[in-house]
């Protein structure tokens, strides 16, 4: 298996402990990885800052880049980066992506990524849906995209909130084909 060149996006979408989950894990994981390119919205740091009660997405050392900086790697096909996660994913975001507007770097990315046909894997973090909502997430299926609704599992008999959480960025690191250790049903 080659390793991967994976675009990470956090939105403003409450949820930041996916996100912070999700970087550890791909920290854990980087023999499998070439790279990691990660955009925050404003809004995400905000609300990282606010749920975490840190700034502990300052410590990772991937490469990280502006929102508007359209000359990422990630933001052209060329660069062959084969998965792109949005995690969480606001429904102002999914919108964006599903309507084709690529007016900041996180859906340009995406839009890319689509339009390349590889891997676009979006973590929705929101409840109540609108038919708006689900009609955008259809659109973006139908676009080969992923979505991957932020709903923990309970089989696994998680502890603590971090190990609830988990089950599902383990579910997204499936999805991204990086292999990983974690609970499977039906093996002990």
């Amino acid at each position: 298996m080659k390793n991967r060149k994976i675009a990470l996006a956090i939105t403003g979408a409450s949820g930041s402990l996916y996100a912070q989950i999700i970087l550890d894990k791909l920290v854990k994981l980087q023999d499998q990885i070439l790279d990691v390119g990660v955009i925050m919205s404003d809004n995400a740091k905000d609300v990282w800052k606010h749920e975490l009660q840190n700034e502990n997405y300052l410590n990772y050392h991937f490469n990280f880049y502006g929102k508007n900086d359209f000359m990422a790697p990630f933001a052209s096909g060329s660069a062959q980066y084969d998965t792109m996660i949005i995690c969480p994913c606001s429904m102002g975001t999914l919108g964006r992506i599903a309507s084709g507007i690529s007016n900041d770097l996180i859906t340009r990315a995406a839009d890319v990524i689509l339009k390349e046909r590889r891997k676009l894997i979006l973590i929705a973090r929101d409840t109540p849906l609108s038919l708006i909502h689900i009609n955008n997430m259809k659109t973006i299926t139908e676009a080969g995209g992923i979505i991957c609704p932020a709903i923990p599992s309970f089989y696994s008999l998680p502890k603590t909130i971090e190990e609830l959480a988990e089950t599902v960025v383990n579910r997204v690191i499936d999805l991204a084909d990086l292999r990983d250790d974690s609970f499977r049903w039906g093996k002990q």
